[in-house]
């Protein structure tokens, strides 16, 4: 499958640091249902999110890898980007999923780098993480030139 090419302004919005995804998954009975996340867009296009195991959305993911998610711009509403994906590869293995939790945690809290590393050392390494990278497979945006 050719992966979906994402234009560079849609990139350089999923890139700037600081922004958070709605992330949709789908219930067992179908309905859908939210979780806001820290993501990264990967070099290979991909959107990799990571958990900590027991709750609901990566348990949806498992059974179903269907997903969307949108990214909005906190100081405009209105921009957004919106993509439709699936889970391509789930990663369980510990030494890969808490570096991903990590790094998330090391660029979300880049003004406070003190508070980054006790979240990974209190509560991330206590924790069995997993971390799932999406495979885009469609786009659209609001984004203003």
């Amino acid at each position: 499958m050719t992966p979906f090419l994402l234009h560079d302004p849609i990139r350089a919005f999923l890139s700037a640091p600081g922004r958070f995804a709605t992330l949709a998954t789908l219930d067992p009975d179908g309905s859908p249902r939210q979780a806001i996340v820290w993501y990264r867009l990967d070099a290979d296009g991909r959107i990799t999110v990571n958990s900590a195991h027991g709750r609901r959305w990566p348990a949806n993911l498992r059974r179903d890898p269907r997903c969307s998610l949108a990214v909005h711009d906190g100081a405009d509403g209105y921009a957004f980007v919106a993509l439709v994906g699936r889970v391509d590869e789930t990663i369980d293995d510990q030494g890969v999923a808490q570096a991903d939790i990590a790094a998330f945690a090391r660029l979300y809290h880049a003004d406070d780098p003190a508070k980054a590393e006790r979240l990974i050392t209190n509560r991330f390494r206590t924790q069995q993480r997993v971390s799932f990278r999406i495979e885009i497979v469609a786009a659209h945006d609001h984004l203003e030139d």
